[in-house]
């Protein structure tokens, strides 16, 4: 199923964060469908997205990473495996705010075409709040949440105190 309707307030919204994110021709292979990690930012072909979600969940993985790091990210995944709190589930519980700041439903971000087919799984765990990766956003200051955040003031998972790391 497609979610053409998404596409633009998702792009704008990456955009909008300080994302660089772009619409440019890819070629059909890609790591996902129509995306690509150029130069620290998001190459999206539209005419072959199939699933608009995915491009907040590579913007999640590029968010995680240190501002440095960002800048060099290229190809499919950005070189994290030795950064603290800019993994895969860093990247799932930023993608997870930012589907709920655009209220978006959740199955256009965590869906059946993705996620090794476990994405029923993710989204029951997401709807119990359970967050896979919260303790990190919080580790690296881009949210608070209680148990995990010593003084969480006003700001609260999955609201962001801010959507770039430094």
């Amino acid at each position: 199923m497609h979610h053409e309707a998404f596409f633009r307030p998702i792009f704008d919204f990456i955009a909008g964060v300080g994302i660089d994110i772009a619409e440019a021709p890819l070629p059909e292979e890609t790591f996902l469908p129509g995306i690509a990690l150029r130069g620290g930012g998001i190459a999206v072909d539209p005419g072959r997205l199939v699933w608009p979600g995915d491009l907040l969940h590579e913007a999640g993985h590029l968010a995680v990473l240190p501002a440095a790091l960002r800048r060099e990210a290229h190809e499919d995944q950005p070189n994290a495996a030795e950064v603290d709190h800019a993994g895969e589930l860093e990247a799932m519980a930023w993608a997870w705010a930012a589907a709920l700041e655009l209220g978006l439903p959740a199955d256009v971000l965590i869906h059946a075409g993705g996620y090794n087919g476990k994405s029923g799984d993710l989204l029951q765990m997401y709807a119990f709040g359970v967050y896979p990766g919260l303790k990190g956003l919080c580790e690296i200051g881009m949210t608070a949440a209680p148990g995990f955040t010593t003084d969480c003031g006003p700001v609260r998972y999955p609201h962001m105190l801010r959507w770039l790391r430094d």
